[in-house]
């Protein structure tokens, strides 16, 4: 049975606050609070009579913090439910940016800035180079979600780009990718180093100052891959990315009074391993990943900000009808709604949903002296 992150927190929280709460962000701080509290008295609840065997159940609330592994279930559903109108029965592409080693000391140390810097410039040059004529010659949407770490909880900056296969051109009509080809990958990764590099240089002389020059020669590693058609596929990409955190409960498989155990899958290898370390480097490894508060990571672009005039919204009729005049085959968008997890509430000694509410549960308030 795995762990949740949640006991670990509580039984190596206290030493890690004890030796590093004078140095520690803010919001590492209440990362670590709340994912401590999380369904716990301390956030309140309600308390239920079971119907069935006649036994008091209680519930307490979520912390809701976005960190969480134990939160997002119920957000992953509502989100899909969202996305589902702005869906385009077109081809879909995942390209990937990743930042050089050279660059990580940097964003570790300026996160919001260069984590910004980055999405920013990684978006742009897929649209500049799809609205070549020689590549796609259209406004694509751009689907952008930020993800920092690797599989063994070390920091790794990279975006993930779910990028429409197809465009809006001068003319403002819809135009398809050809051959399952959207840009060419070597020069969007110079494109990508040459936008984030002239960026930084102009807004933050002294964060550029600080970086190898071998930053700005070497190839950085970016991917683009066909994802196919049709919202099944596209839903799959968004439930598999867009809320994944650094570490959900399943992968914590051990933990004793001073380690924590947990597996990670070897990308190189393609197999999975297991890592056993100490409880407070455990604790600052997922640190590394909270995000500045405020801070977005999943943002839009293109055809799919709400700024732009021809937003997907306007889209799925028009690009049907083209499909048909071409003769072309149509990219069916499916009427099933996204699978959702049965979150009905069961008894915790006899399975019954027969719950009868009783009253609410308030947080403990604190003593007076």
């Amino acid at each position: 049975m795995a762990i949740e992150l949640a006991e670990m927190m509580r039984r190596f929280g206290p030493l890690y606050l004890k030796r590093f709460s004078g140095s520690m962000l803010a919001s590492h701080k209440k990362a670590i609070s709340d994912i401590q509290q999380c369904r716990t008295e301390a956030k309140g609840g309600h308390v239920y009579r079971c119907s069935h065997c006649g036994k008091e159940v209680y519930v307490y609330h979520a912390c809701r913090n976005r960190h969480c592994p134990a939160c997002h279930r119920d957000q992953i559903s509502r989100w899909l439910e969202q996305r589902t109108s702005e869906l385009l029965p077109c081809d879909y592409f995942h390209v990937i940016a990743t930042i050089p080693n050279t660059l990580r000391g940097v964003f570790r140390s300026n996160q919001k800035r260069m984590y910004d810097l980055l999405m920013r410039s990684a978006s742009e040059s897929v649209i500049q180079l799809a609205d070549d004529p020689k590549h796609l010659g259209g406004r694509v949407g751009i689907l952008a979600v930020l993800h920092t770490w690797a599989g063994n909880l070390a920091h790794h900056p990279h975006v993930h780009m779910l990028v429409t296969g197809g465009g809006v051109n001068r003319d403002g009509r819809w135009v398809c990718c050809k051959d399952k080809y959207l840009v060419p990958v070597r020069a969007l990764s110079k494109l990508i180093r040459g936008k984030f590099a002239a960026r930084l240089r102009r807004s933050h002389k002294d964060l550029y100052s600080q970086i190898d020059p071998k930053t700005w020669s070497k190839d950085w590693v970016v991917h683009s891959l066909h994802y196919g058609q049709g919202q099944t596929v596209v839903l799959n990409y968004l439930a598999r990315y867009v809320f994944r955190i650094v570490i959900t409960n399943h992968r914590i498989i051990g933990m004793d009074q001073t380690h924590v155990t947990f597996r990670y899958k070897d990308r190189k290898g393609g197999r999975w391993r297991t890592s056993r370390i100490e409880g407070c480097e455990f604790i600052r490894r997922y640190l590394q990943h909270v995000l500045p508060k405020g801070f977005h990571k999943v943002r839009y672009y293109g055809i799919w900000h709400k700024s732009n005039a021809n937003h997907v919204s306007t889209l799925a009729k028009s690009i049907i009808l083209a499909d048909i005049l071409s003769g072309r085959a149509i990219a069916q968008i499916e009427s099933e709604d996204p699978p959702t997890t049965d979150r009905r509430l069961k008894c915790q000694h006899c399975g019954s949903d027969q719950l009868l509410l009783l009253g609410k549960l308030p947080r403990p308030r604190a003593r007076g002296p």
